[in-house]
């Protein structure tokens, strides 16, 4: 999906309302808290009831603020995602409009799998949650996928050929081919890239 496409339903990252001072103080402090046990212990050991604690709040302040764990770690990412989707979206070539669609697809495979390794743990974490390929980042990438194949000219079953390009891109994946595989990250962007063109018809 390009600059259009987000225009039509699909922005980049909701813009939270202001807040009130204390609900920001505990938002910043719940924030923190879990940026620091997730550098500390990785993501996959830490529980709501250890950020809770650690932002000296109770354990139903951060349910609140965030609605799951899942929430939460996708919060920390927001950033990162954030400028992500708008080099995507808005950026330059290769990856941003202006180039063709198939040079975008390589740019945007090759980006998200360096973007997986990178943040491995926040990613696998988030994912557990069944809500998970319902938040807009997902939905957003999805469409951004399945748009450039259709401009691209591809012809067959586009969602199930996104599924399959999407799957190379899943961070435990990822990560299992980089550590069990012994594969590179240029070499994992190699492989999108092969489907990607030979999806495309090339």
């Amino acid at each position: 999906m390009d600059a259009a496409g987000a225009a039509r339903g699909l922005p980049v990252v909701d813009v939270a309302p202001a807040e009130r001072g204390d609900a920001a103080r505990n938002r910043a402090l719940l924030l923190d808290a879990a940026r620091r046990l997730v550098t500390e212990r990785g993501a996959d050991t830490v529980t709501m009831d250890d950020i809770a604690h650690a932002a000296g709040v109770g354990k139903g302040t951060v349910f609140r603020r965030f609605g799951s764990r899942a929430g939460l770690m996708m919060v920390l990412l927001d950033e990162d995602e954030r400028a992500s989707q708008e080099a995507f979206l808005f950026g330059p070539p290769p990856m941003g409009p202006g180039a063709p669609p198939l040079d975008r697809l390589v740019a945007f495979g090759r980006s998200r799998i360096r973007f997986a390794h990178t943040h491995h743990e926040l990613l696998s974490a988030a994912k557990r949650d069944p809500q998970f390929r319902a938040t807009q980042v997902v939905l957003v990438q999805r469409r951004h996928v399945e748009f450039l194949l259709e401009s691209a000219g591809t012809t067959g079953d586009l969602a199930a050929q996104t599924d399959a390009l999407l799957a190379l891109l899943d961070a435990d994946y990822v990560e299992h081919r980089l550590t069990a595989g012994g594969l590179t990250v240029d070499e994992l962007g190699d492989a999108w890239a092969s489907l990607a063109t030979k999806l495309c018809g090339r």
